[in-house]
């Protein structure tokens, strides 16, 4: 099984359910901070600031890492900036990443930072929670909350009560460290997954996104990949519904990466349309995506393509999606 643990690319669901849902997020990670947030003024996430403090430091691989700008109840801080970091693997170095984040967000900002990590390695005894150092009476480091994905084996129970769309993204990550070996029983697991998105009475949105990242954890070998999506169209005709069908099988990174690999080049541009029109929708509505996809589907340069996909990930401003889409030569 081809699983990919290691790959920078994996980020990309763990970002985008992030994204979607970071009071989720804070609510089932970190319940006791979540109390203390107003959520009603709103949160905001500096992407660009945290890409360039990422970029200056270049300390190693991270799943997902988010910086968000937000305000407590207690009004006695402006806002706190807080540093989420979602860690793969194993790495010595990482609560010195975390600490050299920390003190440059503080750098820059000025501003309260906290530090928050949740551990989706598969080491039990791995749990890096401080960094420090001190000579003559003068000591500087951090501590910092953990979270470890692999506690939550034993509250699958509640994992699979809960309604939150992070106990699923934790049971699929769990799921899928126990089946490595095992494709027949990822298959078992990964149609369950699926099935209980319908049942849930999730938006059509939700169901999406959340199928976007059980897809991309749970990799599957193509004949019990095909086996999937035949059972999930019966699933939908029988119900009357078009929810996962809809975006056929959208290949994403994974799949771009494999296409393009293979010099199909018509194949990954369609795979990029469709990821970019899935991408607008959920992050700018149904009818902004309408209105710019006539534009992106005469093209073909999936270079370009990638771009403009890339550039929905990284900024909250239409204005510059649509004038990314609106440069290319040879546009409708």
């Amino acid at each position: 099984m081809n699983d990919q643990n290691n790959s920078d690319d994996f980020d990309s669901p763990w970002k985008d359910i992030l994204e979607a849902w970071f009071q989720e997020f804070m609510i089932f990670f970190f319940p006791h901070a979540a109390e203390d947030i107003d959520w009603d003024t709103g949160y905001e996430f500096l992407d660009k600031e945290l890409q360039q403090v990422v970029r200056d430091a270049d300390l190693g691989r991270r799943y997902a890492d988010k910086l968000v700008k937000l305000w407590l109840k207690n009004g006695q801080a402006a806002y706190v900036l807080v540093h989420v970091e979602i860690q793969g693997q194993t790495d010595i170095g990482f609560a010195e990443r975390m600490f050299v984040y920390n003190y440059r967000f503080y750098d820059r900002f000025r501003k309260p930072v906290v530090s928050l990590a949740v551990l989706a390695d598969e080491s039990p005894d791995w749990r890096p929670d401080r960094f420090d150092y001190g000579l003559w009476g003068s000591e500087t480091g951090i501590r910092f909350p953990v979270v470890k994905l692999l506690d939550y084996l034993k509250r699958l129970d509640m994992l699979e009560a809960s309604e939150n769309p992070f106990a699923l993204a934790t049971l699929a990550h769990l799921e899928t460290q126990k089946t490595r070996q095992n494709p027949d029983m990822r298959f078992e697991s990964k149609l369950r997954f699926v099935k209980s998105l319908y049942i849930r009475g999730w938006d059509r949105k939700k169901i999406i996104l959340l199928f976007h990242f059980i897809d991309w954890v749970m990799r599957l070998p193509g004949h019990l990949e095909d086996r999937l999506w035949d059972t999930i169209h019966k699933i939908e005709e029988e119900g009357k519904m078009s929810y996962i069908s809809s975006v056929e099988r959208i290949g994403y990174k994974r799949g771009l990466s494999e296409g393009i690999a293979q010099g199909v080049t018509q194949g990954v541009a369609q795979g990029v349309k469709q990821a970019i029109e899935l991408g607008l929708s959920l992050k700018f509505g149904d009818d902004t995506a309408g209105s710019l996809m006539p534009h992106i589907q005469n093209m073909q340069d999936p270079d370009w393509l990638m771009m403009i996909k890339d550039a929905i990930r990284s900024t909250d401003s239409i204005d510059e999606i649509r004038e990314l889409i609106m440069a290319k030569p040879g546009r409708a």
